[in-house]
């Protein structure tokens, strides 16, 4: 990696870590506070999807005043609400007060998503900003290579509570790297101030954008599937297969390994065959590893080592397809880059609330349930792999 993209590459995978460590580092202890707050399955699975959906509602209103105001200041309000919200979390004395902490949680920590990508886009566009997103991508694959082992850690040593006490530490990290490392990259002159009628307007304009929308979908499949994978797997690997928290820690990382990874070729191969092609290629080897996968085990052969096996090649293939979509969903808006990533990223994270709302009833705690969602993402993703590269053969021929 260059030097010119390393700075930006570590500030900006910093800020936006807190994000995937308030998910992954609770992961392991999942279990055990249903027991210790005399909860079920259901109700913790909850705690995934309202962060899930807060965060990406949450989102709306990032996107738009980081094109008004500059980028730091919504950073600023989103690490103090993700403060708020993990201090909540960490006093919970029932199962309702922690989803609601975790609600604030992703309300605030939406703003570390979205304005990092607003961010990479004013800096670059084309391959270099996905070999940016990459470099990004990579900071932030420390949370579930290490989160977990850290939360399984923590939850050893002081109980689970610690695990969202030092997420409040990791907001203050957050903030002070914001504050002394991460220029403002929105000059005035571009700042567009916000009026409703020509919000609703740009927000329309890329609601009928349908390739904004194939990408953006692409995308939100594939994070789908990470949705489906977090809120299930630690019941699975834990309960089914009778791994212990950091048992379950090292397989989770094993499986995170693969996307990111696969993440870091996604600029180099992008500049070498194009990006939509390899693309289309990666959401291929996405399809086929979840529906094989699922296949297998639907034929009751599904030993730990197949599924670790199974999810890892499907997330290679994600680590292409995810960075790539994002880049090329807001390259043709430039002018409203902080309003697509906002509206892209909350289209993308409800995709995934709802689907790991919908596959909810269905966890029996085998692997089955989880397998079968995932790949439902898998021919999704895949379908609108064929949308996209058919629009822009359409668009060529004419």
């Amino acid at each position: 990696m260059s030097e010119r993209l390393l700075r930006p590459a570590l500030v900006l995978g910093l800020l936006s870590c807190i994000g995937p460590f308030a998910i992954d580092m609770f992961l392991p202890a999942m279990p055990q506070i249903a027991a210790a707050l005399n909860t079920g399955v259901a109700e913790m699975q909850w705690t995934i999807t309202a962060y899930f959906i807060a965060f990406g509602l949450a989102q709306l209103a990032y996107g738009p005043w980081a094109d008004q105001a500059g980028r730091k200041p919504p950073l600023y309000a989103g690490i103090g609400i993700f403060a708020i919200g993990s201090a909540i979390c960490t006093f919970a004395p029932n199962a309702e007060v922690l989803i609601a902490g975790r609600a604030v949680q992703g309300l605030g920590g939406a703003a570390m998503m979205v304005v990092p990508r607003a961010i990479i886009r004013d800096l670059y566009t084309g391959p270099r900003a996905t070999q940016l997103m990459a470099a990004v991508m990579l900071v932030i694959s420390v949370s579930p290579m290490l989160a977990p082992l850290a939360g399984a850690g923590l939850m050893a040593l002081a109980g689970w509570r610690a695990i969202f006490a030092a997420l409040l530490v990791a907001a203050a990290v957050s903030l002070a790297v914001l504050t002394l490392l991460q220029p403002e990259t929105l000059a005035p002159e571009h700042r567009h101030p916000f009026r409703f009628a020509e919000t609703r307007a740009a927000a329309g304009k890329l609601l009928r954008d349908k390739g904004f929308l194939a990408l953006t979908f692409l995308g939100g499949f594939g994070m789908a599937s990470f949705f489906v994978f977090i809120a299930s797997a630690a019941f699975v690997y834990t309960e089914h297969y009778g791994l212990s928290p950091t048992g379950f820690s090292l397989a989770f990382a094993v499986n995170a390994l693969g996307f990111f990874g696969a993440s870091q070729v996604a600029g180099p191969l992008g500049m070498r065959f194009g990006a939509r092609p390899v693309m289309a290629a990666a959401a291929a080897l996405f399809a086929l590893a979840t529906l094989g996968t699922f296949g297998l085990a639907l034929a009751g052969i599904q030993p730990l080592i197949l599924v670790i096996g199974g999810l890892f090649v499907a997330n290679a293939g994600l680590g292409l397809v995810i960075p790539t979509a994002m880049v090329l969903a807001l390259e043709d808006h430039g002018e409203e880059a902080g309003l697509a990533s906002s509206l892209g990223g909350t289209l993308q994270m409800l995709t995934g609330g709802v689907l790991v709302a919908l596959a909810g009833p269905f966890f029996d705690g085998t692997p089955l349930p989880m397998l079968g969602a995932i790949a439902v993402c898998g021919v999704a993703a895949f379908a609108l792999s064929r949308v996209v590269k058919a629009g822009v053969a359409g668009a060529q021929a004419a």
